[in-house]
């Protein structure tokens, strides 16, 4: 009988000893708050002491950026068809191209909470790269809160899963 009486009486001290006062309010799952901006007709400066194409872009001055947040950079790729309908494509930096000859070039970049700074790297002489890479290009910026981009799981690679996992705010 002691048996039977400790079998019901511990589960009910148990759970009677897991209540406690309510914590803080947390953030609704799945709820991100991201940014984005554009930069088009960017044109990148050649550096030859360090064999590099570079280009430096501020933030805009209606962007706000913390020192932890991640800034995700979109390279425009053109269009495509889906279903009757186009669609621009975005590629993530860091991306690759592989040329002739073995030769291949890299769009890479950093930040700051300030601005981005966008690096063409490459393995030969980039000093006559073509214009198809280092004039009139468009990037898209997206501002993600660094919990975001720790813990979402979503595949930041895919421009449309980042857009479709954030709230976009104005």
């Amino acid at each position: 009988m002691k048996k039977v009486i400790l079998f019901l009486v511990l589960p009910l001290l148990a759970f009677t000893a897991c209540e406690g006062p309510e914590g803080p309010p947390g953030q609704d799952g799945g709820l991100y708050f991201a940014q984005t901006y554009e930069y088009e007709n960017v044109n990148f400066t050649y550096y030859g002491g360090n064999n590099i194409y570079s280009v430096v872009l501020p933030v805009p001055n209606n962007i706000e950026v913390f020192e932890s947040d991640a800034i995700l950079v979109y390279r425009y790729e053109g269009t495509i068809d889906v279903n009757g309908t186009t669609a621009d494509t975005w590629s993530l930096l860091p991306q690759n191209f592989f040329l002739n000859n073995g030769n291949i070039i890299q769009y890479v970049y950093n930040h700051t909470f300030l601005d981005t700074e966008i690096i063409i790297e490459g393995n030969f002489n980039l000093n006559n790269l073509s214009p198809t890479f280092t004039s009139n290009q468009i990037f898209r910026f997206v501002v993600v809160p660094a919990e975001f981009a720790n813990t979402s799981g979503v595949d930041v690679t895919d421009y449309n899963a980042v857009m479709n996992a954030v709230t976009i705010e104005d």
